[in-house]
C-alpha cells in the first residue's frame, strides 16, 4: 500500500486521526506537503457524514436499543462536563479543541461536540477544517521540532 494512502487511511480513523496520520506520512517518506495533505484529507473525510448523520442516527439508535440510550446518555454528560470551551466560545472554542494535538480532541470529537452544544453545521464544519489546519501545523512543528520546521516552513530543507 502507498505511503499517501496509508497516511489518509490513519487519519480516518477517531482516536489517531490526523495525529498519527501526519507522523506516520512523514516517516514514510513522503515530503512535508504531502503528507500535510493527506493527512488533513484523511481527517475531514468522515466529518460531513459525521455532522449530518449523528443527530438522526443517535436518535434511531436510542429508541431502538436501551444500551445506545445509556452510551449516547453517558457520552453526551461526558463531553457537556469536559467542553467547556466549546460550550463557552461554540465555534471559535471548537476550532480550537480540534486544534490541540491530543487523543480524543480531533475532528471526530469535535462533530461530536459541534451536535452536542448545538452548534450549527454552517459554523461547525469550517471550525473543525480549522481546528485540523492548526492540529496539522502543531504536529508538524512537534515532528521536526521548532527550528527543523521553520526550516521547512521557509524551504530551509
Amino acid at each position: 500500500m502507498p505511503p499517501w494512502l496509508q497516511t489518509v487511511l490513519i487519519s480516518v480513523a477517531p482516536i489517531v486521526e490526523l495525529r498519527g496520520g501526519l507522523p506516520w506520512g512523514l516517516a514514510s517518506g513522503l515530503p512535508w506537503w504531502q503528507a500535510y495533505t493527506f493527512a488533513v484529507i484523511g481527517n475531514l473525510l468522515p466529518i460531513i457524514p459525521l455532522l449530518l448523520w449523528l443527530d438522526p442516527v443517535s436518535e434511531w439508535m436510542r429508541k431502538k436499543w436501551r444500551w445506545a440510550d445509556r452510551f449516547f446518555s453517558w457520552i453526551f454528560a461526558r463531553t457537556r462536563r469536559r467542553g467547556t470551551i466549546v460550550e463557552k466560545y461554540e465555534a471559535l472554542g471548537l476550532l480550537l479543541f480540534v486544534a490541540i494535538p491530543l487523543p480524543v480532541t480531533g475532528a471526530w470529537t469535535g462533530a461530536a461536540a459541534a451536535f452536542i452544544f448545538g452548534i450549527r453545521n454552517r459554523y461547525a464544519f469550517p471550525a473543525v477544517i480549522g481546528g485540523v489546519l492548526l492540529a496539522g501545523v502543531i504536529v508538524s512543528l512537534a515532528y521536526y521540532g521548532v527550528i527543523g520546521a521553520a526550516d521547512l516552513f521557509t524551504g530551509g530543507y
